[in-house]
């Protein structure tokens, strides 16, 4: 982070200065709101939820090397040597700073959101770019209200680009989120089922994504999945430049014999404005080619030749417990997907197990949260595709799990064992794990099956 004075503070917020302390060009070079990873130098946000109140740890982070805070209660007492900046809220204030902050760096910043695989585009647009800038992308889970001007703070004036992921859950948060990082390009991955539960509709789900629309600038860019249904229908809508990407030959940027050699990579044709060439993917299922060619179209908008992009696809690694591949003995391996789940990346990560050259295939698969009423339907279709997929054993794990099960058994899954818990799994697992598997492990975050893909990892040899 570049340091910030005490004067651009109260001026990117609009404050008032309390206490005795008035040395206005004195600086902060950090920004923390968790009062138990204060960094010295920092300016502590105190936040306020529905269930704690960050204002009571102003003295602690204080104490523990933060220069001073803002906040939106008056105190009985002020420290001399520390600064007290009055906001009306400080989510506002963190937001307001944050937007402040962005405005100093005249970099291209991208804003990348969608139902499925907005993290994987991240990294793969970042993996990109890196081939000629230095990026800050977004990592981990701060692509919130709060992460998000976290990870904007991160920035100095090394860095050349800025790939920001957007999530959401209802309505407007995306609008707030865009409205802080105003990007000269915005992505759009798909339309699912992802927090259908509070949106109530996938067309509300769109509707949210959309709200992205109006923060790209004027002369920026927007690129959109054209084999989703509902973003094809934006054609010749959008008020920037906007291209599509996909399977079809008609798209602005396409891929094309596809094929995957069920151990580590998929290759494939990709076709663009400025490249048309055999390019391999390391990582697994034909879902892999939207990212790719989302980067693509990013790289090329920024100036990359053709093998920078190619390159930079080649060095692309997936964040943390997305589709890693972990070899084991036996030829046995370990589909590592437990970071998130909904439909459609669940039928996603069934299409990688399917393609797995072992003899035995293992799903290995949890609840899905956030569908609401739609959730049994939901979890019910997830199992027939299992049946349709020749899978030939579901463990299925928790409540919502139940309908996942019928479902597999209804299409016709050789083995499937219902386990109302992780416990119940890794005694079904042991029964279950043999030579020459692929297991693939997967459930909304809520569920925590990385616990049951650590269990695996303990329970084989090193390859």
């Amino acid at each position: 982070m570049e340091p910030i004075k005490i004067s651009e503070l109260l001026e990117a917020v609009g404050g008032t200065l309390l206490g005795e302390f008035r040395d206005m060009d004195a600086a902060v070079t950090c920004v923390d709101t968790d009062s138990r990873t204060i960094r010295k130098g920092s300016l502590f946000i105190p936040l306020v939820g529905e269930r704690f109140d960050g204002h009571a740890y102003l003295s602690s982070a204080l104490e523990k090397g933060a220069d001073g805070c803002f906040t939106a209660v008056e105190l009985e007492h002020y420290r001399a040597d520390k600064f007290y900046i009055k906001v009306n809220s400080t989510q506002d204030a963190l937001r307001d700073l944050a937007i402040w902050y962005r405005n100093q760096f005249d970099i291209p910043f991208i804003g990348v959101t969608g139902s499925v695989g907005k993290t994987t585009a991240k990294d793969m647009i970042a993996a990109v770019l890196s081939q000629k800038y230095k990026v800050l992308k977004t990592e981990g889970n701060f692509n919130n209200n709060i992460g998000l001007p976290l990870t904007i703070f991160r920035l100095d004036h090394s860095y050349q680009a800025c790939v920001l992921e957007m999530g959401m859950d209802c309505l407007g948060e995306i609008d707030y989120l865009s409205g802080i990082v105003r990007p000269q390009i915005g992505v759009i991955t798909n339309i699912g089922d992802a927090h259908i539960e509070r949106l109530g509709s996938r067309e509300n789900i769109f509707k949210a994504k959309c709200e992205l629309l109006p923060h790209i600038q004027k002369d920026g860019l927007l690129i959109l999945n054209g084999d989703d249904p509902m973003l094809s229908t934006l054609r010749g809508k959008t008020a920037v430049e906007t291209v599509f990407c996909g399977r079809d030959p008609a798209l602005e940027y396409c891929c094309s014999q596809i094929e995957g050699d069920g151990i580590s990579q998929i290759s494939c044709r990709m076709t663009t404005p400025r490249m048309d060439r055999e390019v391999r993917i390391p990582a697994l299922g034909a879902h892999m080619i939207y990212p790719s060619l989302i980067a693509a179209a990013v790289g090329e908008r920024l100036g990359l030749s053709p093998d920078e992009i190619e390159e930079g696809i080649l060095s692309f690694v997936p964040t943390r417990m997305r589709m890693n591949i972990l070899r084991r003995g036996q030829n046995i391996t370990i589909l590592d997907d437990t970071y998130n789940a909904n439909p459609q990346s669940m039928r996603a990560a069934i299409s990688v197990l399917a393609d797995a050259q072992s003899s035995h295939k293992i799903a290995v698969l949890g609840d899905m949260f956030e569908l609401g009423n739609f959730a049994p339907a939901l979890h019910r279709s997830v199992g027939e595709y299992l049946g349709q997929a020749k899978i030939d054993c579901l463990v299925a794990v928790g409540e919502l799990a139940e309908y996942l099960a019928k479902g597999a058994e209804a299409s016709g899954v050789p083995q499937v064992y219902h386990c109302p818990d992780k416990a119940r799994a890794k005694q079904v697992l042991d029964q279950v794990l043999c030579p020459d598997s692929t297991i693939l492990v997967k459930a909304s975050r809520g569920m925590a099956l990385e616990e049951l893909s650590a269990y695996l990892k303990e329970r084989t040899e090193e390859e």
